[in-house]
């Protein structure tokens, strides 16, 4: 006895619900969509500030304001129109061999790079937030004098003091603009070298590898060895080391 179909769909129609649910099928589940840099502008406001009238525009950012020891280096870049943004991004989010990699592109075809760099004893005379300042303001005036630019793009908060006509400070902006970005490679893969050129003279410390930062293994050292030169004597703990009688066996 054959039994009637009640599916009274047109085949049309039962051929696309299988194509559709084999199409969802293949997908998996939906996800969120994440939020990449390939998702961001990161001309905008190089763009904004041609169209304002900058025709040399600038970004500045820092490397090095947290660690216990080392300077903290500042960079000024000025890149072409159409630089390929390929593998650039905030240089705390890219791999140690990434960062060098766009290192030597950007110092390559930029039209200007400048670095400042500010040791720690001059980071313990007057403050770290200043010693950032100071390294921002060494980097524009290490640019070549031939380069005349007319709109500084800085990442984080205002910064008094830059010699600048122009200058426009963007939170996160490491990660919002292509100067700023490009500048926060150079500076933490110059602050890098720096600090592995350091560990030769203090290896103790481990500076290759953690950069000064407040590693465990860094921790683990200064228990041992007490601070060197150039550990930062107005950081806790070195300060609380430098002063036996405020020093705990906790850190």
């Amino acid at each position: 006895m054959k039994i009637k179909s009640t599916n009274t769909k047109p085949a049309a129609m039962k051929s696309r619900a299988r194509t559709v649910a084999l199409a969802k099928a293949v997908a998996g589940p939906k996800a969120k969509p994440k939020r990449t840099i390939d998702a961001v502008d990161l001309w905008l406001h190089e763009r904004e500030a041609l169209a304002a009238g900058h025709t040399m525009i600038a970004g500045v950012d820092e490397a090095g304001r947290g660690p216990l020891a080392g300077p903290v280096v500042a960079a000024c870049v000025v890149l072409p129109a159409g630089f390929d943004i390929a593998g650039i991004n905030d240089s705390k989010q890219l791999t140690e061999i990434n960062r060098e990699k766009a290192y030597e592109r950007i110092t390559r075809e930029a039209i200007a790079v400048g670095v400042g760099v500010v040791h720690h004893e001059v980071i313990d005379r007057i403050n770290i937030l200043k010693a950032t300042h100071l390294a921002m303001r060494y980097a524009i005036l290490d640019l070549e004098p031939s380069v005349s630019i007319s709109i500084v793009l800085v990442d984080g908060l205002p910064v008094p003091g830059l010699p600048c006509a122009a200058v426009k400070s963007i939170v996160k902006g490491d990660a919002l603009s292509v100067s700023i970005a490009a500048a926060s490679i150079v500076a933490k893969v110059t602050r890098d070298r720096l600090m592995t050129l350091m560990d030769r003279r203090y290896p103790v410390y481990g500076f290759a590898q953690h950069k000064g930062y407040s590693a465990p293994s860094h921790f683990e050292a200064l228990r041992q060895f007490g601070p060197c030169p150039i550990h930062r004597r107005s950081f806790s703990p070195i300060s609380q080391m430098c002063h036996p009688t405020l020093w705990n066996d906790g850190i």
